[in-house]
């Protein structure tokens, strides 16, 4: 009788060691326990820690709530500048409705990644290539408004959406390069024309300031030698203002021309003075040293006569 009642103790034991290993759950504290209770889902759904269920009658589903990170396969589209390009994202999603997640959707993952594929190819079809290129802010909230409406009936919430890459076919890449390079030949152009122009206003001004004082482009003249010759160079190169030359010649031809004056006056004079008779006569005049022939030689002179 005893042996029999140690039987039963111990076969009654080992059914609620098993009944209680079948029951038993453990969920951990970034889970939820959803429980189908003969496939209807029950009210309550199971929050963190050690819980029971009934064996063979309820069924537990444990849900993530922790923030996934999935990545968007690349996706080759047209966009709206007739440019193919191919695009790949990322995604950020949460479940904040662990129920909704299990019974309104069978797969939450697989909806999620295959509502990312398509809102990107709507994406692409709608936007330029500048806009994915340099405006992606805009092109994200828009990508996840469009994810955030559908999944919100699933118990997820979308948190972020990060377009990754955009890859261009070769031929746009170098097309972007020469328009890049002939921007920037552009830019430095312009700033070179400017700079020009700014130093063409501020030498009129020097100009302008150094016509008032002429001693002022001496001044400047002797500064540009001290400059040339801190280089230590063997050779010395002197600038010479053109206007000095000028300013020398015409000093010349003035000089030139006021001697010419004053030799046609004293000619003048000499021609209109009368010569006395008995002036002694002019000496010959003498050219190279040598007596001039206008004057009789000795030879020629009649004999002086005798005298008694």
């Amino acid at each position: 009788m005893v042996g029999e009642l140690v039987a039963a103790g111990v076969a009654l034991a080992s059914a609620g060691t098993v009944y209680l290993m079948a029951a038993a759950r453990v969920v951990k504290q970034y889970e939820r326990g959803v429980v189908l209770r003969l496939g209807r889902l029950t009210s309550q759904v199971r929050g963190p820690g050690f819980t029971m269920i009934i064996p063979a009658v309820d069924r537990m589903r444990k849900v993530n709530m922790q923030i996934v990170t999935m990545p968007v396969p690349a996706q080759e589209g047209i966009t709206r500048d007739n440019v193919t390009v191919r695009v790949d994202a990322v995604v950020y999603f949460k479940v904040v409705d662990a129920a909704d997640a299990v019974v309104r959707v069978e797969d939450y993952r697989f909806a999620v990644s295959q509502m990312a594929q398509t809102s990107l190819r709507s994406i692409i079809g709608k936007s330029e290539l500048d806009d994915l290129l340099s405006n992606r802010e805009k092109l994200n909230q828009g990508l996840e408004l469009m994810m955030d409406s559908p999944a919100i009936g699933w118990g997820v919430s979308v948190d972020r959406v990060e377009i990754k890459d955009v890859s261009l076919p070769e031929t746009m890449k170098r097309s972007m390069a020469r328009q890049a390079e002939a921007t920037r030949d552009r830019r430095a152009r312009v700033i070179n024309a400017d700079a020009e122009l700014q130093a063409s206003r501020k030498l009129a001004e020097a100009a302008a300031a150094m016509s008032d004082q002429p001693a002022a482009l001496q001044l400047r003249l002797l500064q540009t030698v001290v400059a040339v010759a801190a280089e230590k160079n063997s050779t010395l190169v002197l600038p010479f203002p053109v206007e000095l030359l000028r300013f020398l010649e015409r000093s010349g031809l003035q000089a030139q021309a006021q001697t010419e004056q004053v030799e046609a006056e004293t000619e003048r004079v000499r021609a209109q003075r009368p010569v006395p008779r008995d002036a002694a006569p002019s000496p010959a005049p003498v050219e190279n040293g040598q007596v001039s022939d206008a004057l009789p030689a000795l030879e020629d002179l009649p004999e002086a006569e005798k005298l008694t």
